[in-house]
C-alpha cells in the first residue's frame, strides 16, 4: 500500500437517536445513526415506525386510497350481479 494516501482509521463513538452509544472503527470523527441494535424492531421484537420526512403518512394516504378504490370496485361488482 502506498503511504500517505489513506485516511486515518481510528476508534470513534457512534451515537443513536435512542441514546445508545458505542465505539466502532471509522475514518470519520463521530457517527450519528437513527436506529441501532438496541432500538431496531428486528432485535427488540417491538413494532416501531421510523418516519423520515413524512414517508409513513404518505404511505398511509396512498394505501387508504387503494382500500377505498378496492371497496368501490367490490360494491360495483355486487351491484352488477344483482
Amino acid at each position: 500500500m502506498k503511504k500517505g494516501i489513506h485516511p486515518e482509521y481510528k476508534i470513534v463513538k457512534a451515537s443513536c437517536a435512542c441514546g445508545n452509544e458505542f465505539e466502532t472503527g471509522s475514518t470519520l470523527n463521530e457517527i450519528k445513526v437513527e436506529i441501532c441494535a438496541k432500538c431496531h424492531p428486528f432485535f427488540t421484537g417491538k413494532q416501531k415506525l421510523v418516519d423520515s420526512a413524512g414517508r409513513v403518512e404518505r404511505f398511509m394516504r396512498k394505501y387508504a386510497e387503494f382500500e377505498k378504490n378496492k371497496k368501490a370496485g367490490e360494491a360495483r361488482k355486487a351491484a352488477e350481479k344483482a
